[in-house]
């Protein structure tokens, strides 16, 4: 059976480990618990910066540094069992004086029967010597589970005397998720200050803290999402797979409790600037979740460790702001020389295992959206079941979808009319892909614009054609390249030519139930709309 947090702090207090380093900012909070879990110890308190404190008032009572006040109670030990609880002191622990009582302290601790003291260091940042390493257990202060959060907003809500439907507290708790007991006790507060109860919209005060969260770290870039899936031509598949996981998303709570898992992400291969990266930014805004970018470039340091140090933050810090979307664009380029020698290609190999490792063992609501062109280049290991729900490959889009791409980024501009031969332009651009689309419609528009023409004509659409070469002729190499390299691995095509149009779930199904009633039997009819309930 897991022990909770107390309970496992007590354990360690018990089995004599020396010196315990709890990481965490809420001093309030790692006080509250060393007083539940302390019932025969005396507890002596250091902070940087003041001196010796009054552990239950925080009452000054000695003016001295660290190196004085170690000086002074390393031997109470012998006396009576005794608690030291240092705050702030990491930066003093580099000094050799600092080191060496801590030493004292912790070996007597260990191979003394008549010695009981036990050393807390609590600090908002992780500062542990070498000379110290073997001596101390880093205390991992685990954040609120959900039923946990749960309990804090019945608490609140049951303080204000408010009433907020159970649906509205399950969704907001999972929002919650990632944030510790002071964060949303604040965004609590917050919530009811502006609108006097708690609903839906307050997701967006929780946004708002997880974005505060990123800022501060620099490990990870938070991206505005203002496309749709609805400006993503063709890709029905890849549509038609991301209607369904927002029925999950959007009712995170009643999925979990319904016994769903939760989806784990996927990975988008094939051409170039045809639609890999917009999908990406369209599932959170379908999932109303926000986008995060990991760029391991930001995570790369000059000191030994220090990139897998970032990584590891870098993947706390996604699951401190989960649920959200993760994407990480050109994943081939961003773990480039995995499993080669050499100096960077040894970094890069260590923060891909450490990768590898978080995304199969992940039990978050971290959706991973990875990119890529070459698969070639990525080890087959990160492509296993396992890793990703589906993997989905995006090839150049047929007449069809050019189609509908040339009309989305005409009417984006407002330039969209009836008289327009699109299909003619969509025939004309064979191999051509979404940015090359895109490219056409903004130079035909540029051009109108400075020729002082009002409307827009088929023919200003075929003209810029003209002078825009497609990625296929101008990256014929590469693109040979691309194919060559997913030729054998098990995709899933992103485009479906039978359906242009990707619907929501349910709606698909049932307009094929419709067309198979009218050409059965009155028990036919009964057995697909049977199935049809079970589905």
């Amino acid at each position: 059976m897991k022990k909770s947090s107390r309970e496992l702090l007590a354990s360690y207090i018990d089995a004599l480990y020396p010196i315990i380093y709890i990481n965490h900012f809420d001093f309030k909070v790692i006080d509250e618990m060393i007083a539940d879990i302390v019932e025969d110890r005396k507890i002596l308190e250091y902070q940087n910066g003041l001196g010796a404190v009054d552990f239950e008032n925080k009452s000054l009572k000695q003016e001295c540094d660290l190196s004085g006040f170690l000086h002074i109670v390393k031997d109470d030990g012998y006396g009576s069992a005794i608690l030291l609880v240092l705050k702030d002191v990491h930066d003093e622990l580099k000094k050799p004086e600092i080191i060496a009582l801590l030493k004292y302290i912790a070996e007597r601790n260990m191979y003394n029967e008549d010695y009981n003291t036990c050393v807390f260091i609590v600090s908002s940042k992780l500062c542990i010597p070498d000379e110290l390493e073997d001596l101390v257990t880093v205390f991992d202060m685990p954040l609120p589970e959900l039923s946990e959060i749960k309990e804090l907003m019945e608490d609140f809500i049951q303080d204000l005397q408010i009433t907020v439907p159970e649906n509205v507290v399950g969704e907001i708790a999972v929002s919650f998720k990632g944030l510790n007991e002071f964060q949303i006790r604040q965004i609590l507060n917050l919530a009811y200050q502006d609108g006097g109860c708690l609903d839906f919209d307050d997701k967006q005060l929780i946004l708002g803290q997880k974005e505060q969260l990123i800022k501060k770290a620099g490990l990870l870039e938070m991206i505005p999402v203002k496309e749709s899936v609805e400006d993503i031509g063709g890709l029905e598949n890849l549509k038609e797979w991301l209607y369904k996981k927002e029925v999950i998303f959007n009712q995170l709570d009643r999925a979990m409790k319904y016994g769903v898992d939760i989806p784990k992400g996927i990975m988008i291969v094939g051409m170039p600037g045809c639609g890999k990266s917009l999908a990406a930014k369209a599932a959170a805004k379908l999932f109303e979740i926000p986008l995060v970018r990991l760029d391991i470039g930001r995570l790369l340091g000059k000191y030994v460790g220090e990139s897998e140090h970032n990584m590891r933050r870098a993947l706390k810090l996604a699951e401190a702001i989960s649920p959200c979307v993760l994407w990480i664009d050109e994943i081939e380029k961003a773990f480039s020389g995995v499993g080669e020698s050499g100096g960077g290609s040894d970094v890069t190999t260590r923060l891909f295992g450490q990768f590898l490792t978080w995304m199969q063992e992940k039990e978050n609501t971290v959706f991973i959206v990875s990119t890529a062109n070459d698969i070639s280049k990525i080890p087959p290991e990160f492509l296993r079941k396992g890793r990703f729900d589906e993997l989905f490959y995006v090839d150049f889009p047929g007449v069809e979808e050019r189609k509908q791409i040339i009309e989305i980024h005409l009417k984006k501009r407002n330039k969209w009319n009836k008289d327009l031969d699109v299909i003619s332009l969509a025939k004309k651009t064979e191999g051509y892909n979404g940015a090359d689309l895109e490219a056409i419609v903004k130079d035909a528009v540029e051009n109108c614009f400075i020729e002082g023409k009002e409307q827009l004509s088929t023919e200003d659409l075929i003209e810029a054609q003209k002078n825009i070469k497609s990625i296929s002729v101008t990256l014929d190499r590469r693109i040979k390249e691309i194919k060559e390299s997913i030729k054998d691995i098990d995709l899933k095509p992103a485009s479906n030519p039978e359906n242009r149009h990707a619907t929501r779930p349910g709606a698909k199904k049932s307009v094929a139930i419709s067309k198979e009633i009218g050409i059965s039997t009155g028990s036919r009819v009964a057995t697909l709309l049977n199935n049809f309930m079970l589905n």
